[in-house]
């Protein structure tokens, strides 16, 4: 892989997620060698994909170039890779390039989209956790709605028109409500030709209220704001099948639809090679201690949403959301020069900051340890926290005039089919 040989300890990286460049940057300048690897040489800010899927955003504005993350860090170095397996005992990685031996390994690969073994539903649905998959959805946003335009059949037309989410968490209720945007707002100006009324945004959630993770009175707020731009919320409704035109549910509602988009859930990324005793069964998880190494490896360490640590807080883990994987690969960081330098190393303790979700224009709910608040003001909280959260100063000034330019003209500017998306 053409890593120079050092005296320095090698830790080597796997993820450019949240948690792997946390990670990154904790080791910046130190007295080891980093080696940061990825699939993509990119770093996606994720909270911001459904912007990406509904025309709001570019998708160059929510991600970053990894190299360019770490171009200041001395002794560290970046290849575009996939980790294929890991050999504990040699201390030594498999990938695609070539392999590569390591003092410490840090696997934070983090998820893959949870079909929770429907095999029908996973071949015709689109899925949103990565960037090309959101310009995916796009693009065939976009040509329902060209089709659409150019249909005389009815029954064909209203599928078109049907937009079906799966998964009522943040990233389902904010993608609905961006949807909801583009039918009020684009279709009627874009397409004088459709009638914006046929077009039907429907929310499916399994449990018995939308934003579970979140706070009952953060749940009912959410479900007004989706009322009033028109989406359709069904709770305690978990979809059974799908065959790319009909969805078939656990009750008597059966949605004609030509496109399902599945945010219900996300499953554990574990790399092959460790005892298969540390990757929970139904997480895909792997099991880790208080300082993130994974059970039963002194130099094997996991973090962010890979990494599921057991604490009376989190009996089931902490959340898989962006603030526990930074946290966790900043004071890992700390802790891995403090293994080096043979001082005891200090538990990690998550300092919850809270959640927040947006539903749309002027609408979001908050929720902070002692305080509950939703619409403009927390509107602007959610916007102010993910454009600090953006890496790069270019990103923030773009994503910013973006908004500013969606807001004042009602507009998403993005609405482009760069590369068409052929459904199989």
């Amino acid at each position: 892989m053409n890593i120079p040989e050092s005296k320095l300890p090698r830790v080597v990286i796997v993820g450019g997620g949240f948690a792997g460049v946390s990670m990154a940057k904790s080791l910046a300048n130190k007295n080891v060698q980093v080696v940061l690897i990825d699939k993509r040489n990119y770093h996606t800010f994720q909270p911001l994909l459904y912007q990406v899927s509904s025309a709001g955003l570019e998708p160059d504005s929510i991600a970053y170039p990894l190299r360019k993350i770490i171009k200041n860090h001395k002794h560290t170095y970046f290849r575009l890779t996939e980790v294929e397996e890991i050999d504990a005992n040699k201390k030594i990685i498999h990938t695609d390039i070539g392999t590569l031996t390591f003092d410490y390994l840090i696997l934070a690969t983090g998820t893959k989209t949870n079909y929770f073994g429907n095999k029908t539903i996973e071949a015709h649905s689109m899925p949103m956790k990565k960037v090309p998959q959101a310009l995916n959805i796009r693009s065939l946003i976009l040509q329902n709605f060209e089709s659409a335009a150019v249909s005389n059949n009815k029954a064909d037309r209203e599928a078109l028109l049907n937009f079906v989410i799966v998964g009522g968490g943040p990233t389902g209720v904010e993608l609905a409500g961006a949807i909801a945007e583009l039918k009020n707002h684009i279709l009627p100006r874009d397409y004088k030709d459709i009638d914006a009324n046929r077009m039907q945004i429907h929310l499916l959630e399994g449990n018995a209220r939308v934003l579970p993770p979140m706070s009952e009175h953060a749940s009912k707020k959410a479900e007004q704001f989706l009322h009033k731009l028109g989406v359709k919320v069904h709770c305690n409704t978990f979809v059974k099948d799908y065959d790319g035109k009909t969805v078939t549910t656990n009750s008597d509602l059966v949605l004609q639809s030509e496109t399902l988009i599945w945010a219900a859930g996300v499953t554990g990324r574990p790399v092959k090679g460790l005892d298969a005793k540390v990757v929970m069964e139904h997480s895909n998880r792997y099991k880790v201690n208080r300082y993130n190494q994974v059970e039963g490896y002194d130099s094997i360490f996991a973090l962010g949403d890979i990494a599921l640590m057991e604490t009376e807080a989190f009996p089931k883990g902490h959340p898989q959301v962006a603030q526990p994987a930074i946290q966790q690969g900043k004071l890992l960081g700390k802790n891995l020069l403090r293994l080096i330098d043979k001082k005891p190393l200090k538990e990690f303790i998550y300092n919850d900051k809270g959640s927040m979700a947006t539903v749309g224009r002027n609408k979001a709910v908050v929720d902070l340890k002692h305080y509950k608040f939703a619409g403009f003001f927390a509107w602007f909280v959610w916007m102010f926290v993910h454009l600090m959260s953006l890496v790069g100063f270019r990103n923030r000034v773009i994503v910013f005039f973006n908004w500013t330019y969606n807001y004042i003209n009602f507009d998403k500017a993005a609405r482009l089919i760069i590369r068409p998306y052929n459904k199989k």
